[in-house]
């Protein structure tokens, strides 16, 4: 069975699907890379989103999921997207078993759907909606190192043809972008590329202790992350490669020269 490493994406937003954009370029192309890595496609999929918090490990055991339009505002066609991959609760109870293995309580939830945080990359990585997706929650009051835990637990699943996901934003200030008065190519804001290059240099070291103190140790991280919810899932996907895993950046881009898109593999 092929052992798939780990992948963070910076989702954006939703209308990520409906604009062309490097990030959409690049996770148009992701399934072409696997397959040209000679790994070829996932049995199933789990992802970790920043968009659903919940205050314990939670993992959809749904057998069709449906979606969920969490978002106002945007192009109508968005609100007519379906992306109807079907759930798989087997694999949710094996991830609930596993992490309540590791010492966290989990449970599984049903009737949630799949937010955008998780069909706007999957629509464009695998659009034919075939392969089973299981969703989980971050914990946003538990901070990175729990979460690279928590992705440590679910590691063994790798060998198994899951691929695992960590779907937020490498950076997420959303204040700046939306009261900065800035074009989608502005040039990046100093305080942005310096995180964005500690986080780079910690990632291909492996350093992820580094990581998980993030919060005292990058460079203007609070002003890249007012809020932890769309990091956490990158320290996620980081855990869940397992012991010594390393990271290498495999897409940079920067919207409205504050919101870095970048995507990572982990293994």
């Amino acid at each position: 069975m092929t052992t798939f490493p780990t992948l963070f994406v910076s989702h954006g937003a939703p209308n990520l699907l409906l604009h062309e954009s490097p990030a959409r370029d690049f996770l148009a192309g992701f399934c072409q890379t696997l397959v040209d890595r000679g790994l070829g496609r996932p049995q199933a999929i789990l992802v970790a989103s920043a968009h659903f918090e919940m205050a314990v490990p939670s993992v959809c055991a749904d057998e069709k999921p449906g979606l969920i339009y969490d978002f106002k505002g945007f192009e109508e066609e968005l609100y007519k997207i379906d992306y109807p991959a079907p759930g798989l609760p087997g694999l949710a109870t094996i991830a609930a078993d596993l992490i309540e293995q590791s010492g966290f309580p989990a449970q599984e939830i049903v009737g949630r759907g799949l937010d955008h945080g998780v069909w706007v990359p999957l629509k464009l990585i695998f659009p034919e909606a075939d392969i089973p997706v299981v969703q989980m929650a971050v914990q946003p009051d538990q901070g990175a190192g729990h979460h690279i835990a928590l992705g440590r637990a679910l590691a063994p699943l790798r060998k198994h043809g899951v691929l695992i996901i960590g779907s937020g934003s490498l950076t997420h200030n959303l204040k700046e972008v939306l009261q900065g008065g800035r074009v989608v190519d502005a040039p990046v804001l100093d305080w942005v590329q310096d995180f964005e290059d500690w986080i780079l240099t910690k990632a291909e070291a492996g350093a992820i202790d580094e990581i998980a103190d993030y919060r005292s140790l990058a460079p203007h991280a609070r002003e890249n992350h007012p809020t932890e919810e769309h990091f956490l899932p990158f320290a996620f996907a980081f855990g869940a490669a397992g012991e010594g895993a390393k990271g290498a950046r495999a897409h940079h881009s920067v919207q409205y020269g504050a919101m870095a898109m970048d995507a990572y593999l982990f293994e």
